[in-house]
């Protein structure tokens, strides 16, 4: 499969290097300095782009990637004020794949986290919150895994309606704790906590790879499909609502 590549930094490296150890051709690598490539015939010759860039530039590449009829796997967060444009594009015959994370380990602690907030909709005695530690480079907060952690849990627990950060949480949301720290890869935990006991999972990236990893393999999934596509798509027991 032939590959481009939006976003140079150390997740671009990594997902190149695992990219080219599958067997994939990477055939443009797109960053700050060369966006004039995203109209060269070797990005329009792209099975699909993986993007990893910034919230304030990831939807102009998108739109770009569209123009040259390229599909697109973007991990970047923070900027799904947008996302309706992006369906939109969909709907017209454009492919995008999204996730807020594309580790197995999280997609599987999602699933957790949606099981333990629909057993914690019966027992009101336990408040729950989120703290998320990231390195000191991610300009987001909260994270987008940590929004979809939220978000996941107001599905489920009929005593919250939203979530916050930056500020002391009122009864019926969901307070999340943003740090950045180091070069932390990623850290999320959920605690539910009563008079009498704490309920805590965690999920700790140890680096970047599986990252990396899941996003290769986005792009294989995506490849030769048609519309709007996210985890849920590909890894079955994410649907699992039961």
């Amino acid at each position: 499969m032939k590959l481009a590549l939006i976003g140079y930094g150390k997740m671009g490296r990594e997902i190149e290097q695992i990219a080219r150890n599958r067997g994939h051709e990477i055939v443009s690598i797109i960053d700050v300095d060369n966006q004039q490539d995203f109209e060269s015939e070797a990005f329009r010759s792209a099975d699909v782009a993986i993007e990893f860039t910034v919230p304030s530039v990831a939807v102009q590449n998108y739109r770009k990637c569209f123009a040259a009829g390229v599909p697109v796997v973007s991990g970047t967060t923070g900027w799904l004020e947008h996302l309706p444009e992006i369906k939109e594009a969909c709907n017209q015959g454009q492919t995008f794949f999204y996730a807020s994370n594309f580790s197995l380990g999280v997609n599987i602690f999602f699933a957790l986290n949606r099981y333990l907030a629909r057993i914690m909709n019966d027992f009101p005695a336990y408040e729950v919150k989120m703290e998320e530690v990231h390195h000191i480079h991610k300009l987001d907060a909260p994270s987008g895994t940590a929004i979809t952690l939220a978000e996941d849990i107001l599905e489920e627990l009929d005593r919250k309606t939203g979530w916050v950060e930056g500020r002391e949480a009122a009864s019926d949301e969901i307070g999340i704790t943003a740090i950045r720290r180091d070069e932390v890869p990623g850290i999320h935990t959920i605690e539910y906590e009563s008079d009498v006991d704490t309920i805590r999972i965690t999920h700790d990236a140890k680096s970047r790879k599986g990252f990396a990893l899941g996003a290769v393999v986005a792009a294989e999934f995506t490849y030769g499909k048609k519309g709007f596509l996210t985890m849920k798509d590909m890894l079955p027991f994410c649907n699992n609502k039961k």
